[in-house]
């Protein structure tokens, strides 16, 4: 089977079109002339403008991007969606109980009024695309320094975002591409009643778990089943029973005729990001320190919850969604950092260096523009690489390692509101949103496993941070604690009011800035968070740097 890739957004990251003879990644709009004749020569049967047209029905409205950033597909004309299991896993989840556990039988609704609404999920539906680089970059020049280059394009992408969705109900967002060399605008219609039709037992859609994960070929029934509704003139909204299945512009058919060998196929989705533009210095970095410390952290975490979720059937249910996404990229990263070092990439690119040195030689131009470049990224990368470890290891361990520090993170606003106006209407806002977030967390919140999350984060954390990074805060308590991290925990967990729901209820009752800020957990999270953005700020500059010599690698190459 041949087959080609076409993408119809990457986010918010760097893109690269493959350069192979018979298969590449475009998005829709550059699907130029020779590359349609080379889909075309391979089987290719649709026109262009069935793929992508912005006045007419086309491929592209069938194509929605789920959630945050999975791929679904339209398959009837009341709004049926596909994806994938993994992609609908949060949604199982949510719905699951030890009494009906839709992760281990599967869940099917039979009819209409069976399926179940999602709160928080939406389906968006792919409008238009434009080139909008010439306007972010409006009134920057080679001059302009990188940190009001960054004030510059935010303030124009603010505009231009705000101008395509003025009077349109639409949503619109501006991604980088090609390290900042490229911005493009794509808007979309985002529909807010999704409901959940069907996934089968997870025995088939996640056969082989995290040992088949990221491993070809593979075996699994990787699928589930959603419906769009939207309201009863057609628009997206906000659940209701009133909504009715929404109407598509179009929808794919689904044939049961099978494939043959040799058949042209394509997929059209929305990707996440692409690592090609790693240059040497990025690659030793991910090899050397960022890979291994994600992988270091993750599994700190993982151990504590596969061992509390082995036990219990209501923790694993609780945790099974955190725990398939702490996996995935733990295991991405292992099987990254092993084919990075037996492809020897580190090499390949040191190769590519040295022809773009010796590219940038042949012209007074080049020299100009880019003689410095190599050197820039090896000394930038050289500063950054040091404040890695606190980096990966403040985020993976401690803000996301555990929920109790979500939940201070989520009083992190209040405190500051009340501390600098009192109880004002502000403050009334923030409680009202907090206590949203808050019960959220709470539904999936096991307190024994957080506590021990807490003290595998710490642990984890005080064994791999340089101890000069590290908090003279923290350094106190885990000396003092005799490096005891269980018994440190404990006694957080014991004197704070933010490790259960009646507690936090009582405390958003009546909160003082001082009651929030000398809770021990949330004195943890500021002790964590102050000294990471304490220590980064020597590194900023450096940050600085390496985005402006990443950019024009890019450029160059």
């Amino acid at each position: 089977m041949k087959k080609t890739i076409l993408f119809l957004m990457i986010g918010i990251f760097a893109f690269a079109p493959l350069a192979k003879a018979d298969e590449g990644m475009w998005l829709l709009m550059f699907l130029d002339k020779q590359t349609y004749k080379d889909m075309k020569a391979k089987g290719l049967k649709l026109t262009p403008k069935q793929i992508y047209d912005i006045n007419q029905a086309s491929l592209k409205d069938a194509i929605v991007q789920f959630g945050r950033g999975c791929t679904g597909e339209i398959i009837s004309d009341e709004g049926l969606l596909l994806t994938n299991h993994h992609c609908g896993y949060p949604q199982i989840q949510q719905h699951s109980t030890v009494e009906h556990d839709y992760l281990i039988n599967g869940f099917w609704a039979y009819s209409k009024q069976e399926e179940l609404p999602c709160p928080g999920l939406t389906a968006k539906f792919f409008i238009r695309m434009e080139d909008v680089t010439s306007k972010v970059l409006q009134n920057v020049t080679k001059e302009t320094k990188e940190e009001n280059r960054g004030n510059i394009i935010r303030d124009n992408i603010k505009k231009i975002r705000e101008e395509a969705e003025k009077g349109t109900g639409y949503t619109a967002q501006v991604a980088t591409m090609f390290d900042g060399n490229q911005y493009i605008l794509f808007v979309y219609e985002v529909y807010k009643d999704v409901r959940m039709v069907g996934a089968p037992p997870s025995s088939i859609g996640k056969f082989g778990s995290d040992t088949d994960n990221w491993m070809w070929p593979r075996h699994t029934g990787d699928f589930s089943m959603f419906r769009v509704y939207s309201s009863k003139d057609g628009k997206p909204a906000e659940y209701s029973k009133d909504n009715i299945p929404m109407k598509p512009k179009h929808y794919l058919p689904i044939s049961l005729k099978g494939v043959k060998n040799n058949d042209f196929a394509m997929i059209i989705g929305y990707p996440g990001s692409t690592d090609r533009f790693l240059t040497s210095y990025g690659v030793k970095q991910a090899i050397d320190v960022y890979n291994p410390s994600v992988v270091t952290a993750r599994t700190a975490i993982r151990e504590v919850m596969d061992k509390d979720m082995s036990k219990d059937a209501k923790v694993r249910i609780q945790y099974a969604s955190k725990f398939a996404q702490l996996s995935n990229y733990w295991k991405f990263y292992i099987g990254q950092t092993q084919c990075l070092n037996d492809l020897n990439v580190y090499q390949t690119k040191k190769d590519i260096e040295d022809r773009f040195a010796k590219w940038i030689e042949k012209t007074p131009e080049r020299k100009a523009e880019y003689s410095t470049v190599l050197k820039d990224l090896e000394t930038a990368m050289s500063t950054t690489n040091q404040y890695d470890y606190l980096r990966v290891y403040t985020n993976e361990a401690i803000l996301r390692g555990n929920s109790a520090v979500s939940v201070a993170r989520q009083l992190a606003g209040l405190e500051k509101e009340l501390r600098e106006n009192g109880n004002s209407d502000k403050a009334k806002q923030i409680i009202a949103q907090a206590k949203e977030g808050i019960e959220e967390i709470f539904k999936d919140f096991n307190y024994s496993t957080e506590e021990k999350l807490l003290a595998a984060g710490m642990d984890v954390f005080f064994k791999n941070v340089p101890m000069v990074q590290q908090s003279e805060d923290f350094l106190d308590l885990a000396f003092k604690y005799r490096c005891d991290f269980p018994k440190l925990a404990n006694d957080i967990f014991n004197k704070s009011q933010m490790v259960t729901p009646e507690k936090v209820e009582k405390l958003l009752a009546n909160p003082t800035a001082d009651q929030i800020a000398k809770d021990p957990v949330f004195e943890i999270y500021r002790m964590f968070v102050d000294n990471a953005n304490k220590r980064m700020v020597d590194a900023q500059k450096s940050y600085a740097d390496l985005n402006k010599a990443n950019r024009l690698f890019v450029k160059g190459v």
